[in-house]
């Protein structure tokens, strides 16, 4: 069991996780693919629904050539990135925090334990985001697309010299769970109320990443001070 005096650092994905922003980017799918018909923008809508935190330009790829049967060249592919960026930024930015949000993260800050984005938006991006929703404080570092959340998360580990068993990663997609599991973390699903629970059954899960939910969910040892 981790505690408090034990943990090291916490990983946070970030749409659903720390912004109240996954409508956004399930809008920005419904707008791209509206002119492929009904049929596509719906199918499209479900790929990204079903595939939470994978990299945008991979999601985009398979909806444009499976989904739409167009294939696309690199540099529309790079068009086609830069146009969800464009309708997605601002209300990324203006979309509310989750509950909880900031008070877990001003109690990690206070407990100098270190916080992480490890998201499958375009690092740039993201960190662009965080900066504008100035979160920054709150973050030792914002990472992103194009790498794997679990590259990423290794790549910390190692240069931060955390042990796995005593970080904890807290993601809405089984993306985040998968990238917790390969790398050996502890792990928190992020499930609104009233959505179905797409996690194992032993996985521990909460509607926010509030920490005043990691005794009950986690154990009583983990209480932050």
């Amino acid at each position: 069991m981790i505690s408090s005096t034990q943990l090291q650092a916490v990983f946070f994905d970030f749409d659903g996780v720390i912004a109240d922003s996954l409508a956004v980017k399930k809008n920005a799918f419904v707008t791209l693919f509206a002119p492929w018909g009904k049929a596509v923008q719906t199918a499209a809508v479900r790929y990204h629904e079903a595939n939470g935190g994978m990299p945008r330009h991979s999601k985009l790829r398979h909806c444009m050539e499976v989904l739409a049967g167009q294939k696309i060249s690199e540099a529309e592919l790079a068009a086609l990135v830069r146009r969800f960026a464009e309708l997605v930024f601002d209300a990324v930015v203006a979309a509310p925090l989750l509950p909880r949000v900031e008070q877990t993260l001003q109690a990690l800050l206070q407990a100098q334990i270190p916080a992480f984005v490890v998201s499958g938006t375009p690092e740039e991006e993201m960190q662009r985001i965080v900066r504008h929703k100035k979160l920054e404080p709150y973050f030792q570092a914002v990472f992103g697309a194009p790498r794997q959340k679990s590259v990423i998360v290794q790549k910390v580990l190692s240069r931060y010299t955390f042990s796995p068993q005593y970080c904890l990663f807290i993601g809405d997609a089984l993306a985040d769970f998968k990238a917790a599991r390969t790398c050996g973390l502890a792990f928190l699903g992020i499930v609104p109320q009233g959505e179905p629970n797409i996690f194992p059954a032993d996985v521990a899960i909460s509607p926010d990443p509030g920490h005043q939910h990691w005794p009950r969910l986690l154990g009583q040892s983990f209480a932050l001070p």
